[in-house]
């Protein structure tokens, strides 16, 4: 038996694979190029991916017989020909919900609170500098009382708004599937959600609905005292509408951790707007905590051990 780890390095140079040793020959690549995919993988029996395309064009000639995605999302993965071909494909779900609603409420505080400004105010001097004991001049709101507007309600939007609760802030939520669930929280429309929130975070699925939901139209309806939390998919918000969106005050404030292209390329407008204490922006991380990596590796090797065995666990295809 031969397993092949693709993209080690996508779940963080930290984590350890070796307990996969115990299903037979391991192999381990940080960041394997996409064009040595075919080669790589063909004598593999089973395979770890992340991101990297697995299709027709790198499976047809290899003897593998699973892959097991250390993610939940397997877009990368041709399901139909794996179906096809009898390959197994296997994701991880859940696994991240409790970091992911912690990023987003970090993010919310980051902007919320101005907390760049004032730590540049103390760092700079100026606050050694200043008469009084305090400094105020760059307001900042309370979260209680607020209307926080939610747009998805999965795992990760409902722990959110269980903080949201906890904050003291009214949730609503917007389905763009059309959904409703069992939960104390009012369901409206997105129009709803965009003229009387406060606070909206999105945590929905990128798919024909929600692909570009964020755009100038929507920006237009917002409050000028909203701030708009993405930490779900990048191209669900339009980066330009955004950045045009602050510059005219539109919105208060915006926290990005998804980006329509990611890696983010040099020329992305949001580059351009230089204000901390209005627009945060962090590198698709909010999955990444130690914990939630860690769960990764651990249902990974739970995955291939059920495949082996015979049972199915977490099965897509």
């Amino acid at each position: 038996m031969k397993i092949v780890v693709l993209e080690a390095d996508a779940v963080g140079k930290d984590m350890s694979y070796q307990g996969y040793n115990k299903f037979g020959e391991l192999e381990i690549y940080g960041n394997l190029p996409q064009e040595k995919v075919k080669e790589t993988i063909r004598d593999a029996d089973i395979i770890v991916s992340n991101k990297l395309l697995i299709n027709e064009s790198v499976l047809a000639g290899s003897k593998v017989r699973m892959i097991a995605e250390a993610a939940t999302g397997y877009n990368n993965i041709d399901i139909a020909y794996c179906k096809a071909q009898g390959i197994r494909v296997a994701n991880v779900a859940g696994y991240s919900t409790d970091s992911v609603a912690q990023h987003t409420v970090a993010l919310l505080l980051s902007v919320y609170e101005k907390l760049s400004y004032y730590n540049d105010f103390v760092k700079s001097g100026k606050y050694a500098a200043s008469s009084t004991f305090c400094h105020v001049e760059n307001y900042f709101h309370e979260i209680a009382g607020k209307t926080w507007g939610i747009v998805g309600l999965g795992a990760i939007g409902r722990a959110t708004a269980k903080i949201a609760e906890a904050f003291g802030a009214k949730v609503i939520y917007y389905s763009a599937s059309g959904n409703t669930y069992d939960v104390d929280y009012e369901t409206v429309d997105f129009d709803t959600l965009l003229t009387t929130s406060d606070i909206i975070t999105v945590h929905c699925p990128l798919n024909d609905k929600t692909n570009g939901l964020f755009g100038e139209d929507a920006f237009c309806k917002m409050k000028n005292t909203a701030v708009l939390i993405n930490v779900a998919r990048g191209p669900i918000v339009s980066g330009q509408a955004l950045v045009d969106a602050l510059n005219k005050n539109e919105i208060m404030a915006a926290g990005l951790d998804v980006f329509e292209v990611e890696p983010m390329t040099a020329d992305n407008p949001l580059q351009a707007f230089k204000d901390d204490s209005r627009l945060i922006l962090t590198p698709h991380i909010g999955w990444g905590t130690v914990e939630a990596r860690r769960r990764v590796i651990d249902e990974v090797e739970l995955n291939i051990q059920a495949f082996l065995d015979g049972k199915e666990r977490n099965v897509i295809a």
